[in-house]
């Protein structure tokens, strides 16, 4: 099964939930790269060795990968680190994450700034580009494994909503108007 993206509901409940509306909304992988994200599938058990992570790599110019373990029990400062993320922000770079194991939810913003939650799952490699309101959080397993990619050297600052002000916000509120 490829990757699963609903518009979620507006309820408060606890963010590990599945959050869909009723009936259900779901989002194409078309409607995501209309906002410019995107997607690839991938075997997660040969990520050391995989040719097409390679190729992706080379194609995008992801020079720069690390690897992270989101859990209670391996991640210091565990709480205060989920409930950073939690917030919704923006990135100047691209973010790039590729699930190695475990689950977790990306939410971003559609065109008429409603959250589109993309259910990740082992082997799921997803592009979110600079300047798109976004923010993650784990599903109820509390668990996930991802590798993280960037452009040249990491970048790890993230700028809360709101960040209107940003030239790469405006570059990316721009690339929209043409889709």
């Amino acid at each position: 099964m490829g990757l699963e993206a609903w518009y979620m509901d507006s309820s408060d409940e606890d963010q590990r939930k599945p959050h869909r509306l009723n009936p259900n909304q779901p989002v194409s992988l078309d409607e995501l790269k209309e906002i410019g994200v995107l997607y690839w599938k991938l075997n997660a058990d040969i990520y050391e060795t995989d040719p097409e992570l390679e190729r992706i790599r080379k194609e995008q110019g992801y020079s720069y990968m690390d690897i992270i373990t989101i859990h209670k029990d391996t991640l210091p400062n565990y709480e205060e680190k989920v409930i950073c993320v939690l917030h919704e922000h923006l990135h100047l770079d691209d973010e790039i994450r590729y699930i190695l194991d475990g689950q977790a939810y990306f939410d971003v913003r559609d065109k008429e700034d409603r959250w589109i939650r993309i259910a990740m799952k082992k082997g799921d490699l997803i592009t979110l580009p600079a300047g798109i309101y976004h923010r993650f959080t784990l599903d109820e397993t509390n668990y996930t494994k991802a590798m993280r990619l960037f452009v040249g050297e990491p970048v790890w600052k993230a700028y809360n909503r709101p960040a209107d002000d940003f030239d790469i916000r405006h570059k990316y509120v721009a690339s929209l108007q043409g889709s």
